[in-house]
């Protein structure tokens, strides 16, 4: 039924897209952010991965004559002519779905208005939820959507102290249910959305352990992410720092935790980016910045394919060589995080040790939409290393590869491998193995 207090067309009138320009309002509630996504998500939020500027939209009619009046012709037939009840605001909705799914690209979609808030909510690294690190596979680890008899949404972890820990949910478990109402037929973020809620609050879970079933209820909570942190190895001679995403405050705990390991005395940087599904694009190429002296730390090239580069800022606090470099990668290794791979393999400032990284090239345009209706992701540029290689499906293939340990194994061997390079280093007075350098063993495909 229409909303009487909703400024939506007649169903006999042209859809509102239906001709004019493509000028969309922007400011503090029209604004415009590139993001770049991976399947994995967060139950606190979906873990979004975003640049920190804006292009504007490619002016231009949205499609020829014919088909956008055959377009038109549909819509008003429907208003016309339909024996049922018109929700004209799901048709709206609906049909610029359908533009998006039609372009074949996983990482293109519309959002409805609840999903494109939450989602800009998520950019905050603060969010209203449950805290667990999920992603939807298929039984050979493919990623997948919609969920259903052969695509299941998995706990990959739950965040430290979280709701969803401290109510023990466990690495592994499938989710069955939410509230009683089944996850199958869902994409993984309608299940995020109704997951999600009010502090304080309740949500029941139907969960698979194994062969059993089981029901928990979670009380949700305010889930702030923890993404930056660091330990000391080596008598103190080794800083490791783990980054587990690429919020809007990244680059600043890096920087102050990068200030608090070299005044501590430390003489090498481990850098752990595994599973490490990404964040703000700027947040990446400021860590990058703290490492790298000049020159690119990435290209980005646009629809038209001109290539524009983000240089180093010529301010970082590590980019003297003597100071040796290693990071930790694996498949779950995507997007932003990426970006700082990369640009450290390229430039020869750290040793890349681990396996061949997700392979995530791609930056998406999220922009609202006029009214009530949501917003969408785009596609709207590729990113490329400072040597231009384009990784998208394709990864970053570590220097040194390293498979991770086997089920049920004890250790670390990848980061004993890149604490063993450090080590070396400091003992020799030399870098690292520079990029480039022959790996031990075939790099594994990312999955």
């Amino acid at each position: 039924m229409t909303d009487p207090d909703r400024d939506l067309p007649e169903p006999a009138q042209p859809p509102p897209w239906a001709g004019g320009t493509t000028d969309d309002p922007t400011g503090p509630e029209r604004r415009s952010i590139l993001v770049a996504l991976t399947f994995v998500v967060i139950l606190a939020g979906a873990a979004i991965f975003a640049a920190g500027f804006s292009l504007g939209l490619r002016q231009g009619t949205p499609g020829s004559g014919d088909a956008l009046g055959a377009f038109i012709a549909a819509w008003r037939a429907i208003g016309d002519e339909y024996v049922g009840e018109v929700d004209e605001e799901r048709l709206v909705q609906g049909a610029i779905r359908g533009l998006f799914d039609a372009l074949g690209d996983d990482y293109s979609s519309y959002l409805p208005p609840a999903e494109y808030d939450e989602g800009l909510d998520d950019l905050d690294g603060q969010f209203e939820g449950i805290g667990a690190v999920v992603r939807s596979e298929t039984a050979d680890g493919a990623d997948c959507e919609p969920l259903g008899e052969t695509c299941f949404l998995i706990v990959e972890e739950p965040v430290p102290g979280a709701p969803a820990e401290k109510a023990g949910i466990l690495p592994r478990d499938r989710f069955l249910a939410v509230d009683d109402v089944s996850v199958d037929g869902q994409t993984t973020e309608e299940v995020i959305s109704r997951v999600r809620g009010p502090r304080g609050t309740e949500v029941r879970l139907t969960i698979l352990r194994g062969t059993d079933e089981l029901e928990i209820v979670v009380v949700r909570d305010v889930i702030r992410s923890d993404e930056v942190r660091e330990e000391i190895l080596a008598d103190g001679q080794v800083g490791l720092v783990r980054i587990d995403g690429f919020s809007g405050s990244a680059e600043a705990d890096f920087r102050e935790t990068l200030t608090r390991l070299l005044d501590g005395g430390v003489r090498g940087l481990i850098i752990d980016l595994r599973d490490d599904p990404g964040g703000y694009v700027d947040a990446a190429t400021g860590i990058a910045s703290e490492l790298i002296a000049s020159g690119p730390i990435l290209w980005e090239e646009d629809a038209s394919g001109r290539q524009t580069a983000t240089n180093a800022s010529g301010s970082g606090q590590a980019t003297d060589p003597s100071l040796p470099v290693v990071v930790l990668v694996n498949g779950g290794t995507a997007s932003a995080s990426e970006i700082l791979a990369g640009a450290l393999q390229d430039t020869g400032r750290a040793t890349i040790v681990g396996e061949t990284t997700f392979g995530k090239g791609t930056v998406q345009q999220w922009r609202l939409l006029p009214g009530e209706n949501g917003g969408y992701r785009l596609s709207v540029a590729k990113w490329l290393t400072p040597a231009r290689r384009w990784i998208h499906r394709v990864g970053i293939a570590p220097d040194v590869v390293v498979p991770a340990a086997s089920s049920g194994a004890t250790g670390d061997p990848q980061l004993e491998r890149a604490l063993a390079i450090v080590e070396e280093a400091l003992g020799s007075g030399a870098s690292p193995e520079p990029a480039g350098s022959p790996v031990a063993s075939p790099s594994p495909r990312p999955s």
